[in-house]
């Protein structure tokens, strides 16, 4: 899987690895540090982060003994930027379909403008007699 975006979707699949992608949103964290929220093995977390590091979601640096995990946001934005065209026609959708709604909802009431004005109220209720 050479795709960086597949990659990226395929890293973000498992919950654990999401969650250590949220706490290290928070800053840098060791792998101990990572793996103290998880009820799983030190090797399954390290699995973990290799599959984000293969991804290109975290660093991994050299701090004397310890291996600080970071995280990188480049994959996030390139992800971002690939939905945000997929956002633009859910919008322009949810925008017609508002539109459409508010044109059968002002048939079905007598009314027509945008402010549902059209001198009917579609009230027979306060109608007079012999308003017919």
């Amino acid at each position: 899987m050479n795709d960086p975006l597949s990659q990226t979707f395929a890293a973000l699949a498992d919950p654990t690895r999401r969650a250590i992608l949220a706490r290290l949103a928070q800053g840098e964290a060791t792998v101990n540090q990572l793996a103290a929220p998880f009820d799983i093995s030190l090797p399954a977390i390290s699995r973990h982060l290799k599959v984000l590091e293969a991804a290109g979601l975290i660093t991994r640096g050299r701090a004397a003994q310890w291996r600080p995990c970071k995280l990188e946001a480049a994959p996030l934005r390139a992800l971002d930027g690939w939905l945000d065209g997929y956002r633009r026609m859910w919008e322009g959708s949810f925008d017609k379909m508002d539109a459409y709604l508010k044109l059968i909802q002002g048939e079905g009431n007598g009314r027509s403008d945008d402010e549902g004005n059209t001198g009917n109220t579609g009230n027979i209720g306060n109608r007079e007699p012999g308003d017919d």
